[in-house]
């Protein structure tokens, strides 16, 4: 049996060292590789990786993927691991605890799962966490957690992502067409994605076997810039722009090419944050990452008509110039 523990990698090279340590110190019934896609870094990541791929322990295999972002990266990853018999995803802002990979072995092999997900575990450190940031938030920073009790995942109510994950990799053999969605794309500075989102969700359609095992964990480490409001904002407005642009219907009737219903959507969802506001009540942020997501919505939809209208007038203009 093949087991391939694999993370992609951005401009993050201070935290390679530690993170490569904490993979090659993983107990697992059976060998494994490490596997790194560095995704076109500027900074000394290939030299950092080269010197690490040398250093006794666990073989770490380095591969370059020149196409940006983090989806042209994940499915690099699974293609590079179509040999093996399990994969194990993580983050290169994560470290896992120990008795991770004996948990996603006991969970494919033993119990018969398909896919197991895992707690991730939100560190602060060096940094404080702001007082506004409350429990229900912590989800927007990849947080999971399900409980102490492992249970099969039935519906999109406990979900699992891709900064701790593991694959059974003969069900991306058999289904060539099983990749993460590049329309979900997010490249260098962009936040949100929704990729291990959409993959979960396929999943869960498909009727797989889907594990929960709380004793496989990760520490995710939040870097400064994610602990302000407009982190949260940013990234509802850039996950309304992708559902706007991928998942609506075309209507029929619209506005300055958004349908009306969203931009009432928007305005009351705008009229509950100020309500919230002026009586001094609790989650007003929260209340506007839903506003946010609304605006994203109708541009997002806007954005994707634009498109589809210049697609019909060069297709018209093609078949004119037959």
């Amino acid at each position: 049996m093949k087991l391939t523990y694999a993370f992609c990698t951005y401009n993050r090279s201070e935290r390679l060292p530690s993170l490569v340590a904490a993979m090659r110190a993983q107990e697992c019934p059976v060998p494994f590789e490490i596997l790194a896609v560095n995704n076109n870094s500027t900074d000394d990541t290939a030299a950092i990786l080269e010197g690490l791929a040398g250093e006794p322990g666990p073989s770490l295999r380095v591969v370059t993927e020149t196409e940006q972002g983090i989806v042209p990266a994940r499915n690099r990853v699974l293609n590079e691991a179509m040999s093996s018999d399990i994969l194990v995803f993580m983050d290169d802002d994560e470290l896992p605890r120990p008795g991770l990979l004996q948990a996603v072995y006991d969970a494919l092999v033993n119990e018969g799962a398909e896919c197991v997900g895992g707690r991730v575990v939100v560190d602060f450190r060096p940094h404080s966490r702001p007082d506004w940031l409350t429990e229900e938030l912590l989800g927007f920073l990849g947080a999971v957690n399900h409980g102490e009790a492992p249970f099969w995942i039935k519906d999109a109510g406990t979900p699992v992502w891709s900064g701790n994950a593991a694959y059974a990799m003969r069900l991306f053999r058999e289904d060539p067409t099983l990749h993460f969605d590049r329309r979900y794309n997010r490249q260098g500075s962009d936040v949100g994605g929704g990729e291990d989102a959409i993959m979960f969700r396929t999943l869960l359609d498909r009727n797989l076997k889907i594990r929960y095992r709380p004793d496989m964990v990760v520490d995710h480490f939040v870097e400064p810039w994610r602990l302000k409001r407009g982190y949260f904002l940013k990234l509802h407005y850039r996950a309304g722009v992708r559902y706007g642009r991928n998942e609506l219907p075309a209507y029929e009737r619209r506005i300055f090419g958004v349908p009306p219903f969203l931009v009432t959507q928007f305005l009351r969802q705008c009229g509950r944050m100020v309500a919230m506001q002026l009586r001094e009540q609790p989650g007003v942020l929260r209340q506007a990452m839903n506003a946010a997501h609304a605006l994203g919505t109708m541009a997002g939809y806007r954005e994707h008509s634009v498109e589809k209208n210049k697609q019909h007038a060069n297709a018209i203009s093609r078949r004119a110039q037959r």
